[in-house]
């Protein structure tokens, strides 16, 4: 790593290998769920993964970079133990409560990539791509919110019955 630059690009491919993972993993976690609502969370996820996929395209496309050649180790790891949850035989409401759990970790993950890519993108006044990372970030957090509210408002509830 040679600059800023060189750092940012590097990052760039790291979380686009991560959403490209992602959008392998969430259909099977959708599948997996058994409460409609995070079922339904997860296929929206799935299609604003596929946007940020493409947002991340438009932006090595301005970098006139390629996407490809990082792997994200810790993407792999976070898929794992999301395949661990949806292996394990179980109650469908702790399981469902399970799912969220290891999803949430994902959005967290997503949360602190998106937030150092918007402040490098900052920093070397890369302001369309700034703008598009700040936009992924956003929906990232909301993700979060959205899961944060359907484990306390319900499936964590269902899940302490049993």
């Amino acid at each position: 790593m040679r600059d800023l630059q060189e750092l940012y690009e590097e990052q760039l491919r790291d979380v686009y290998d991560a959403e490209q993972q992602l959008v392998k993993a969430l259909p099977k976690m959708a599948q997996a769920a058994t409460s409609r609502q995070l079922k339904s969370a997860f296929e929206q996820h799935l299609d604003l993964t596929r946007q940020h996929v493409q947002r991340l395209e438009r932006i090595f496309n301005t970098l006139n970079a390629r996407p490809q050649g990082e792997t994200c180790e810790a993407m792999q790891g976070l898929v794992k133990e999301g395949e661990e949850v949806i292996s394990k035989d179980g109650d469908s409401d702790v399981k469902d409560a399970a799912l969220i759990a290891a999803a949430q970790r994902v959005e967290h993950y997503e949360i602190a990539s998106y937030g150092t890519l918007v402040a490098y993108a900052r920093q070397l006044a890369h302001d369309d791509a700034q703008d598009i990372l700040e936009t992924t970030l956003q929906e990232e957090k909301d993700t979060d919110s959205q899961l944060s509210e359907l484990a306390m408002g319900s499936i964590n509830k269902r899940a302490n019955a049993h």
